[in-house]
């Protein structure tokens, strides 16, 4: 460890239960760091990687911490505090061209080359060539410069461990391990379909062995943590959960009527782990009783099951997607909700239940994953379904849209909830906390 770094310069710093993950209480280290959040990819408004960049970063800033984010495209968008450094790619599943041919002027480097051939053989590139962009840019810099410690967002490429070997503490975040959806598309899938998945997914035998062999790894719920321990095979002992949080002064209760019969979910991928399918079959059942209207923070992907589904159930005029959304417009589309549905499969955390909640939303959410964990018991901020039971959908969303009483108290706690739980700035302590214990306990460099 660096000389900075030095036990007699540290105070006492949280210990980890290793049974839960969980940081202790205690004195914590203040100590001002230089700290690499890395992310591969960091959509701004759509999936949690790239709000989970954006409000960490801005919040460990506050905290007095040098904070630089290094990201692929598409890149987040920072609030004042950290900085961005970016790291440009093929980018070759940008909108409105994906899986483009990039013009041969394009290609700068041996890992552009890399990242199209991956590509050509149906495999999915960004993780591991991020992850060695990222190992160039770092260990290229003059010693005095590097930061204290490097913080990998789910990128998980054997770069990192090139970064470790170089002298670098690295760490990471697993929200959840990826195995999950690769078996539920697995599942959905025919025979022919199956092959080009398996090598979509082949990038997970990387992931698996890069997160075994980092010290410490930073997770968002108990349940993901039991899922990465089995899925990766990643020592319980080096585990810490933190929970996310919200931009609980941007995502607050409504000003103006909710609109009649409307129901929004988010899926930040149109794959069969969202539960998008249950859902439209939810809707055409309440449809049948009511006017409802349902609006998808996503895009439909062409000739997919969730198009599919809408023409043969005949939405069309009842389902609207919408993507591409600032905060602000978002935040209005949340407000304006009767009920919220978050209907996925699995999922490890839920940014969307949180966010949704946060804005006094009533909500449906099954009990995939760790939705149980981040939304509480059935009943008080939200009301439980079985996952993929689409009658089960139907009868909780007509139990909201009917009882304005109920959709007031569910409302209410969840806003409550997220208030004592779910704040960035107690993310930001939390994780600055396992950051300092990480380094006090050394063995975080190779």
């Amino acid at each position: 460890m660096r000389d900075r770094l030095a036990m007699s310069d540290r105070e006492q710093v949280p210990d980890r239960d290793s049974s839960t993950g969980a940081v202790a209480s205690g004195s914590v280290d203040t100590r001002r760091l230089r700290v690499a959040l890395l992310s591969y990819r960091s959509k701004v408004h759509s999936g949690g990687q790239g709000v989970y960049i954006r409000h960490l970063s801005r919040e460990l800033a506050a905290l007095g911490h040098d904070v630089e984010v290094i990201s692929g495209p598409p890149y987040p968008e920072l609030d004042p505090g950290p900085r961005l450094t970016r790291l440009p790619s093929l980018d070759l599943y940008r909108e409105p061209d994906p899986f483009r041919i990039p013009h041969w002027r394009e290609f700068r480097s041996a890992i552009d080359i890399l990242e199209f051939a991956m590509m050509c053989t149906a495999s999915f590139p960004e993780p591991l060539t991020f992850s060695l962009r990222s190992w160039r840019v770092l260990v290229n810099r003059p010693r005095a410069s590097w930061p204290d410690i490097v913080h990998d967002n789910q990128t998980l490429g054997y770069g990192m461990l090139l970064t470790r070997k170089a002298g670098l503490p690295v760490v990471a975040t697993v929200h959840h391990p990826i195995a999950v959806d690769r078996r539920l598309e697995l599942a959905a899938a025919t025979l022919r379909k199956q092959i080009p998945i398996r090598r979509w997914y082949s990038f997970l035998r990387m992931q698996g062995r890069v997160a075994r062999r980092l010290p410490a790894v930073l997770t968002v719920s108990q349940s993901s943590r039991a899922d990465i321990i089995t899925s990766f095979d990643v020592r319980a002992d080096r585990m810490t959960v933190v929970p996310l949080g919200v931009a609980h002064d941007v995502f607050v209760p409504p000003s103006q009527p909710r609109v009649p019969g409307r129901i929004v979910a988010t899926a930040s991928a149109d794959v069969p782990l969202k539960g998008l399918v249950p859902l439209l079959e939810a809707t055409a059942s309440l449809r049948a009783d009511r006017p409802v209207e349902l609006v998808v923070v996503g895009t439909v992907r062409e000739g997919g099951a969730t198009a599919a589904a809408i023409e043969r159930l005949g939405l069309t005029a009842s389902v609207r997607f919408v993507a591409d959304l600032s905060e602000a417009d978002l935040v209005a589309l949340f407000q304006s909700a009767q009920v919220a549905v978050v209907p996925s499969l699995y999922e490890g955390f839920s940014l969307p239940a949180v966010e949704v909640m946060a804005c006094a939303t009533p909500l449906v959410a099954t009990t995939a994953g760790a939705l149980p964990e981040v939304v509480g018991p059935d009943g008080e901020a939200a009301l439980h379904v079985p996952p993929g039971d689409p009658a089960a959908l139907a009868a909780a969303i007509g139990r909201v849209l009917d009882d304005d009483d109920l959709a007031g108290r569910l409302g209410a706690a969840g806003r409550a909830r997220v208030l004592q739980r779910y704040t960035w700035r107690v993310v930001a302590e939390r994780t600055a906390a396992w950051y300092h214990a990480c380094l006090a306990e050394g063995g975080v460099t190779c």
